[in-house]
């Protein structure tokens, strides 16, 4: 029995090396083939040692660093003050915060800590530099004002979550391309607007409003950790290889190579649950906005008390069916002419005597005193 099973699965591996499939699952074979050529992001893909030298010189600080960070702000605070998108925009090109956090991803997906050190205190740094440089120049500024720029970077909503996980995955795999990629790491920084939430943060401090300052300073922890978590799929993704000597000293044992796996595993479970829990708050703020929207939706769309007012109709006449209220357009007689009116429609089963269409129409301009007429339909 067992030798015939053997035998069976030598014919099968024989198969499949050679390409022989059943009629049905040849389709599906080659499908299943040209999905994975397709979405394989590992083709295409640089060295180890060049993903490993992208990742961590983007987050290599030196004078000229904090110069260009320094300008960017600038620029960022400009343009939040006057509202300029523009502004804002250039600011978020020449922002050099992105380099860090992708540092900081890749150390927590390869296990290297000094890395991961190197990084978060280089960012924490660069984020006192900005808050410095921001706070100032607020104090400063002659118009400084709550723009809706200013508000835009201080309110985190879900929206601003999916773009960072989307621009973070698309960062991380630009840097581990063959290709240089300079443009599309421009464009991340764009779409994840690192800067401008900072910048926020500085117009609290020098405001004293710590709604703002906390807000805009919870927006900006929002794309670190979701742009970090996306970039650390990449990486898992791609395999980059752990840092398995744990201690140091040059060689990997087999016991380093376990507890450095099973390190990996549950630095990535942690960061998962922390990354839920760092989000809840912005699933809150998003559920407020959508609230909010959709009530100025509904008073928008009610604006003429016109559910309030066919209660009162159906109250009065018994024969009442249905009421709206809205402006209608007519051509006059010249044909560039066009003549707007505020009308009312009221349905009834039966038609209206004078005197009820007296009291309906009375009773309409309560809610609608601007109301030019109103018709009357019999269902």
């Amino acid at each position: 029995m067992d030798q015939k099973n053997d035998i069976r699965k030598y014919i099968e591996r024989h198969k499949r090396r050679h390409g022989i499939r059943p009629a049905g699952d040849r389709a599906l074979w080659q499908v299943q083939r040209f999905l994975r050529r397709t979405l394989n992001i590992r083709e295409g893909r640089a060295s180890y040692n060049t993903i490993r030298k992208r990742f961590v010189n983007g987050a290599r600080l030196t004078g000229t660093h904090l110069c260009i960070l320094v300008a960017a702000m600038l620029v960022a605070c400009i343009g939040l003050d006057t509202d300029s998108d523009i502004a804002i925009i250039g600011a978020m090109l020449i922002c050099p915060l992105m380099g860090s956090v992708l540092a900081i991803a890749y150390g927590l997906a390869t296990l290297d800590r000094a890395v991961m050190r190197d990084a978060l205190s280089g960012l924490v740094l660069q984020m006192a530099f900005c808050l410095a440089t921001s706070a100032v120049y607020f104090s400063l500024s002659p118009i400084a004002e709550f723009t809706n720029a200013l508000i835009e970077n201080s309110n985190p909503t879900a929206w601003d979550l999916l773009v960072a996980l989307i621009g973070g995955f698309a960062g991380a795999l630009g840097n581990s391309r063959d290709q240089e990629p300079a443009t599309l790491i421009s464009g991340v920084a764009v779409a994840t607007a690192l800067m401008p939430p900072l910048c926020a943060a500085g117009f609290g401090i020098s405001s004293n409003d710590a709604m703002i300052f906390f807000g805009a300073l919870y927006e900006f922890g929002v794309n670190v950790v979701f742009i970090a978590l996306s970039a650390d799929m990449v990486l898992l993704l791609l395999r980059a290889p752990l840092k398995r000597d744990l201690n140091g000293d040059g060689i990997v044992t087999e016991e380093e190579e376990k507890e450095a796996q099973m390190m990996s595993r549950t630095i990535r479970h942690r960061l998962l649950l922390g990354t839920v829990i760092f989000a809840i708050p912005c699933l809150f703020f998003t559920a407020d906005m959508v609230k909010e929207a959709s009530e100025d939706t509904i008073v928008a769309a009610d604006q003429y008390n016109a559910a309030q007012t066919a209660q009162e109709l159906e109250i009065v006449c018994p024969e009442f069916v249905e009421y709206s209220v809205g402006a209608e357009t007519s051509a006059t007689g010249n044909d560039s002419d066009v003549e707007r009116e505020l009308v009312a429609r009221v349905t009834t089963t039966t038609d209206l005597d004078a005197s009820d269409r007296y009291m309906i129409e009375n009773l309409i301009r309560l809610d609608v005193p601007e109301l030019d007429r109103v018709e009357f339909e019999v269902a």
